[in-house]
């Protein structure tokens, strides 16, 4: 008897297309649907209603910070709401000038063109966005040396909208064409990320009770994208189980993840236990904590670190990395008594 797989049949494939477009279909398009971020929603309710008075697409916006709280949900939503075409790419997609040029003359007038990750544009591309930013005009080298020439290119009116995790890599002369404004998302409160839970449950059309929402928000690091995600992990849990998706079926299935009651996954407590147990509960550098767990630096400094220091579990020390006394007592370690931590 073969052991290859059959392809999947037409009925597997609607399901998988239908469980895409239902995360799709998690994004907001109202500006009632999107919870939290709620100056940021002002500001930008004003600008929008502005320009759209003058007839005029909104002005560049940059929104920047950590992952997942919603900035590419927000560059959708505006353009919902401007009932425009948003065309959407990253910053590393763009290798070449004639990628950027081919983008931007393919615009139609009042598009919207989304960038993500922006930082990660090249340097020699960012002088030919400014222009464009600027002034509308794409300036296009011709030949080389003496009989190069210079082609300038009107472009339609357009709005450039981009996300950055790490707006500190973007250059002062890129971050200042921003004219619309330059926002800073913040992470959510848990009744925030528990209404976001509640709604996504309702379209992914799952069965979840208010200690089961709740105990999810709990857990999701104040972040909207890891709410979704646990969230579709406990609906699958239960489905197998054949249970409602209730808060003992929400903990037994995140406990599966690996995911405790304070959100850390295992990443994150093998790294508070490695500076207890190996050293003393710090001060330790960022390397040999890396070097001890077999993980990148940048991975430990800007995916575990920023929410262990959040919580109060870790603290950044002129000497290194040092573990409180709250660290000790989740982990259930004895705290010494001569620690100042």
């Amino acid at each position: 008897m073969s052991s290859k797989s059959s392809p999947p049949s037409n009925h597997e494939k609607s399901d998988q297309n239908n469980d895409w477009l239902l995360d799709k279909s998690l994004r907001p398009t109202l500006w009632d649907e999107y919870v939290g971020q709620e100056n940021i929603k002002d500001n930008l309710k004003i600008l929008i209603g502005a320009a759209s008075q003058r007839k005029h697409p909104p002005e560049h916006l940059l929104f920047y910070g950590p992952p997942g709280l919603g900035k590419t949900t927000l560059a959708y939503l505006i353009a919902k709401q401007i009932n425009t075409q948003i065309k959407v790419t990253s910053g590393p997609a763009i290798e070449k000038v004639g990628d950027l040029a081919s983008i931007l003359t393919n615009l139609s007038a009042g598009d919207i063109l989304f960038i993500d990750e922006i930082h990660r544009l090249n340097k020699m591309i960012e002088e030919v966005l400014y222009p464009a930013m600027e002034s509308g005009v794409l300036n296009i080298v011709i030949g080389k040396g003496p009989g190069a020439r210079v082609i300038q290119l009107d472009l339609p009116p357009f709005t450039l909208i981009a996300a950055t995790t790490r707006i500190a890599l973007l250059s002062s002369p890129l971050r200042s064409r921003f004219s619309g404004g330059t926002f800073r998302l913040e992470f959510y409160q848990e009744k925030e990320i528990d209404q976001i839970i509640k709604r996504s449950a309702k379209i992914l059309e799952v069965n979840i009770d208010e200690g089961g929402a709740r105990e999810i928000a709990r857990r999701s690091r104040f972040t909207p994208r890891i709410a979704n995600q646990l969230l579709k992990r406990c609906r699958d849990y239960a489905q197998i189980k054949s249970k409602p998706v209730n808060t003992r079926i929400v903990r037994e299935a995140l406990s599966m993840l690996g995911i405790d009651e304070l959100g850390l996954n295992t990443q994150d407590r093998k790294i508070l236990e490695i500076i207890i147990t190996n050293f003393h509960g710090g001060p330790v550098g960022l390397g040999t904590i890396a070097t001890a767990i077999a993980e990148e630096d940048a991975t430990v400094e800007e995916v575990n670190e920023p929410y262990l220091i959040q919580l109060g579990l870790l603290e950044r020390t002129p000497r290194g990395r040092q573990v409180t006394k709250k660290a000790y007592q989740h982990l259930s370690y004895d705290y010494p008594k001569d620690s100042s931590a």
